[in-house]
């Protein structure tokens, strides 16, 4: 039986574990947008981790019905959340859709792939969300098909404010199952960082954009 309150640690400490998160406060990663970062995330190793995967699958099914109640419709977003998306709508027996990142540039061009009707409810599962833009880009798809979207649930945010406030603007609930602060935490607790690299994760959390 999941314990809601230790969802957060719990699902850190194994991103850890399996390295879905990677930490280097010194030699620093450099991602796509040029931004200089001491943490590397990727969840889709969630997946090859059997132990792992099913527990942040109960652990989505315990936050969903929390939050948002009953639901129609189980939405991932591509391609990280659709093997995800899929583990979630399976364990709740509900139907499957997937958001594109753009339009196929043939047949009938969907962004939403799969059936959905208009007026149902969707909740949207997503892997990470860092500024929350490809998140709200999905979100704001579904509402175009005609779906209720009762809101998003991701495995990890970074905490930016610019998530936050992309959010706001869209009206659309999101909710996530760890997080940075949580994932700090743990690698304090575990030994995995020392007393240094806490400042530098730290200094990181508070202005990303001007860290170094």
């Amino acid at each position: 039986m999941i314990n809601n309150v230790e969802i957060p640690s719990k699902v850190a400490e194994y991103l850890l574990q399996i390295k879905a998160i990677k930490l280097s406060p010194t030699s620093p990663f450099t991602w796509a947008s040029g931004l200089k970062s001491p943490i590397y995330c990727d969840n889709r190793k969630t997946l090859s981790y059997p132990e792992a995967r099913d527990y942040i699958r109960d652990a989505f099914v315990v936050v969903l019905k929390e939050k948002f109640g009953n639901v129609d419709v189980i939405a991932g977003v591509a391609t990280g959340a659709i093997a995800l998306g899929v583990l979630v709508a399976q364990a709740l027996n509900k139907p499957f859709v997937y958001v594109r990142s753009g339009a196929k540039s043939h047949g009938l061009e969907n962004l939403v792939e799969g059936y959905l009707e208009k007026g149902q409810s969707v909740v949207v599962i997503e892997d990470l969300v860092s500024t929350g833009g490809s998140s709200i880009k999905a979100v704001e798809a579904l509402r175009e098909a005609g779906a209720n979207v009762k809101g998003l649930l991701a495995i990890f945010t970074y905490g930016f404010e610019k998530a936050v406030s992309s959010f706001s603007k869209s009206n659309c609930e999101w909710y996530t199952l760890s997080n940075y602060s949580a994932m700090i935490k743990i690698a304090e607790k575990t030994g995995y960082i020392d007393n240094n690299d806490i400042a530098l994760l730290t200094k990181w959390e508070k202005d990303p954009t001007d860290w170094q």
